[in-house]
C-alpha cells in the first residue's frame, strides 16, 4: 500500500495534484449532501402524516418542496460521485503507465541469468495481473475506500446527535461483526486465489512454451501430449476456481444475514418508539433510510475487501520482481566508456555460473585494435562465456576484462553496449517489417541506410522481391524467413549500428554449407576496421582470422595463425583433422 500511495499524489506534476484535491473536495460535498437528503425526505412524510403544525395551511406545499429538494439533493450527490470519477481518471491511469513502464524497465534492467531461469509467460503475466492489481487499488482507495469511510462517520454522527444511542451501537456492532466475518472468509478465500494463480500462471506458460515450440510439437506427434499437459494445469484451476465460487456464495449470505439482522433490529427498535410517541413516523423513516446507507458501504466494504485483498496477492507478485535485484549493476557515477581503437583484453579471467563448476579458469588473451581474434574449442569449454562476458551480461569472478584499458566493471553498461556488436548464432528478429528489424540497429536511421546496409549484407535484392519489399512482416522470431535471410537481417541490423567491436557468437554454425559461405564473406567485410572476437564451432570458417585461441575446459591451451597451429601438430590440429573427416564423409 505504502508503494502505490506516491502514485496517487506524484510529485512533479502539480496539475494531477490538484485533480485530487478537486476528487477530495467532491468526495466531501457528495457524502453531505448524500447525508442531509433523508432528512428532506423524513421532515416530507411528517408534513404530511400532520406530526408538524400547519397553520398556515401551507401543508402541502411545505411536503412538495421538500420532495423537490430531496431529488434535487440525489441528483447533487450522483453528479458529485460522476465528477469524482471523471477527475480521478487522469490520475488512476498516469499511475499505471507510470508503474508499467517502471516494471517494464526493471524487467529489462535483470541480468541474464534471472531471464533465463524464468519463464516469459509466467512473467508477463505476474505483470498484467499487478498492474491490474493496481488500477483496482488506485480506482477504489479513493472513489471508494475514502466515502466509505466518510458517510459511516457521518451517519454516526447523526445517529449520536438526533436519536437513541442504541441505534448508534447496533450500528457500530454491525459493522464490526461484517468486518470480521468479511476479513476472516476473505483471508481463506484468499489462499485459494493464490492457488488459483499458480494453476493459471503454470497453464499459461504451457501455452506459450508449447505454441512457440510449435513445429517441434508437430516435428514429434506431441499435439495430444500438449494438449493433455495444459488440461491437467487448467483441470487443478478448474477446482481453485469452484472452490472460490462456493466460498463466495458462503461469504455472501453471511454478509446478507448480518445485515437484514441488523435492518430488522433497528426497525422493530423504531416501531416501539414511534407507538410511544418518542418518535415520529418521519423519524421511522430517516432511521431506515441511514440504515439503507449504511448497508450499501457495508456490502461495498465486503467487495472492496475481498477485491483488495485478491489484488494484494496480485500485486505482491510484481513488487517481489520489482525487488529483484540486477545481478550486474553500474558504479555509483561511472563514467561512459572511451573508445581509442577498440582493444580488448582479458586478464587471468576465471567465471562460473554455478560456484561447483568453474567455467573459465585463468584466461588471457589480446586482440587488438583491427584485429580478428577466434575462439575455438570443444562444446563447453566456454567460447561463448567470453563473449557473454565481453557484453557484460555477467561479470567476471576474478582477473579482469579490460576494453582500451578501461574495466569493463567500471564504465556503464549502456555505453559499453553501443561500443559492440553482436551477430548470434540464431538471429531472433521482432515480429514486425524487415524495415523495422534493421533499423533497430540504430534509432533514427533514415531509408537510404537502412538499404544501403542491406546492400551490404546481400538481402536487399531479396527484399526487393517480396510483394511488400521492406514492410514485409517476418512474423514471430522472424519465423517466415529461412535461417540465411534472417541471419543477413541479423547483420544488416549490426552493420547499421556501426559498431567499433564486433562479436560474431557461432554466427553461422545452424546454416547450410552453401549459406555459410555466402554469409561468411560478409562477415570478413564486415569486419574491416573493427576489432572482431569471433567464437566458432566450425573451424573452415576461421582459417582466416589474424589469431586463433584453442580452448579447452576453461584455460587456453594454443594460440597461433590457423597455418602455426597446424604446424604445430596440437590440439587444433587435431580438431581440424577431425572435421575434415567428418566433411569428407
Amino acid at each position: 500500500m505504502r508503494r502505490v500511495l506516491p502514485y496517487l499524489w506524484p510529485k512533479d506534476e502539480p496539475a494531477l495534484k490538484l485533480r485530487v484535491v478537486l476528487v477530495v473536495v467532491s468526495l466531501i460535498a457528495a457524502k453531505l449532501i448524500s447525508v442531509t437528503q433523508p432528512m428532506l425526505l423524513a421532515n416530507a412524510v411528517d408534513s404530511l402524516a400532520g406530526e408538524r403544525p400547519d397553520p398556515a395551511g401551507w401543508l402541502m406545499a411545505g411536503a412538495l418542496g421538500l420532495t423537490l429538494a430531496y431529488g434535487a439533493f440525489r441528483l447533487l450527490n450522483i453528479g458529485f460521485q460522476e465528477l469524482r470519477g471523471a477527475l480521478f481518471a487522469p490520475v488512476s491511469q498516469r499511475a499505471l503507465r507510470k508503474l508499467g513502464l517502471k516494471t517494464f524497465r526493471h524487467i529489462h534492467a535483470l541480468s541474464l541469468r534471472y531471464h533465463i531461469s524464468r519463464k516469459t509467460g509466467g512473467l508477463s503475466r505476474v505483470m498484467e495481473r499487478g498492474v491490474k492489481g493496481v488500477s483496482f487499488l488506485l480506482r477504489f482507495f479513493l472513489v471508494s475506500i475514502g466515502p466509505l469511510f466518510l458517510e459511516l462517520l457521518l451517519i454516526s454522527i447523526v445517529l449520536w446527535a438526533f436519536f437513541d444511542i442504541r441505534y448508534l451501537l447496533v450500528m457500530l456492532a454491525t459493522i464490526v461483526t461484517y468486518v470480521v466475518f468479511t476479513t476472516q472468509v476473505t483471508e481463506w478465500r484468499v489462499k485459494i486465489r493464490r492457488e488459483m494463480n499458480q494453476q493459471d500462471t503454470e497453464a499459461n506458460q504451457k501455452a506459450i512454451d508449447s505454441l512457440l515450440n510449435f513445429e517441434t510439437v508437430k516435428y514429434f506427434g506431441a499435439e495430444d501430449r500438449e494438449a493433455g499437459r495444459y488440461d491437467a494445469a487448467m483441470a487443478g484451476y478448474e477446482d481453485a476456481a469452484v472452490r472460490t465460487s462456493y466460498s463466495l456464495s458462503l461469504l455472501n449470505f453471511g454478509q446478507a444475514l448480518i445485515i437484514n439482522g441488523a435492518l430488522v433490529i433497528v426497525l422493530v427498535m423504531a416501531i416501539f418508539e414511534v407507538r410511544d410517541g418518542t418518535m415520529t413516523v418521519g423519524d421511522f423513516v430517516l432511521v431506515n433510510s441511514y440504515m439503507m446507507q449504511i448497508m450499501m458501504p457495508l456490502n461495498m466494504l465486503g467487495f472492496v475487501y475481498r477485491e483488495i485483498r485478491q489484488s494484494l496477492v496480485d500485486m505482491g507478485e510484481m513488487f517481489m520482481l520489482l525487488d529483484e535485484q540486477p545481478e550486474v549493476t553500474d558504479k555509483p557515477d561511472a563514467p561512459e566508456i572511451q573508445m581509442a581503437g577498440g582493444r580488448i583484453e582479458l586478464d587471468g579471467v576465471q567465471f562460473a555460473y554455478d560456484p561447483a563448476r568453474p567455467i573459465l579458469k585463468g584466461v588471457s588473451l589480446i586482440a587488438e585494435p583491427g584485429e580478428t581474434v577466434a575462439v575455438v574449442g570443444p562444446t563447453g569449454s566456454g567460447k561463448s562465456t567470453i563473449g557473454r562476458l565481453l557484453f557484460r551480461f555477467y561479470d567476471v569472478g576474478a582477473g579482469a576484462l579490460r576494453i582500451d584499458g578501461q574495466d569493463v566493471r567500471d564504465v556503464t553498461q549502456e555505453s559499453l553496449h553501443r561500443q559492440i556488436g553482436v551477430v548470434p548464432q540464431d538471429t531472433v528478429l521482432f515480429n514486425d517489417t524487415i524495415r523495422y528489424n534493421i533499423a533497430y540497429g540504430r534509432e533514427g536511421a533514415t531509408d537510404t541506410e537502412i538499404e544501403g546496409v542491406a546492400r551490404a549484407a546481400q538481402i536487399h535484392d531479396f527484399v526487393m522481391s517480396l510483394p511488400n519489399g521492406y514492410e514485409t512482416t517476418v512474423g514471430e522470431r522472424g519465423l517466415k524467413l529461412s535461417g540465411g535471410e534472417k541471419q543477413r537481417v541479423g547483420i544488416a541490423r549490426t552493420l547499421l549500428k556501426d559498431p567499433p567491436i564486433l562479436l560474431l557468437d557461432e554466427a553461422t554454425s545452424a546454416l547450410d554449407t552453401e549459406t555459410e559461405h555466402e554469409i561468411q564473406a560478409e562477415l570478413e567485410a564486415m569486419g574491416n576496421g573493427r576489432t572482431v572476437i569471433t567464437i566458432a564451432h566450425r573451424l573452415s570458417t576461421v582459417v582466416n582470422a589474424d589469431r586463433i585461441v584453442v580452448l579447452e575446459d576453461g584455460i587456453v591451451v594454443e594460440s597461433g595463425t590457423h597455418d602455426a597451429l597446424l604446424a604445430r601438430d596440437g590440439r587444433y590440429a587435431h580438431l581440424w583433422h577431425l572435421q575434415l573427416s567428418e566433411d569428407v564423409a
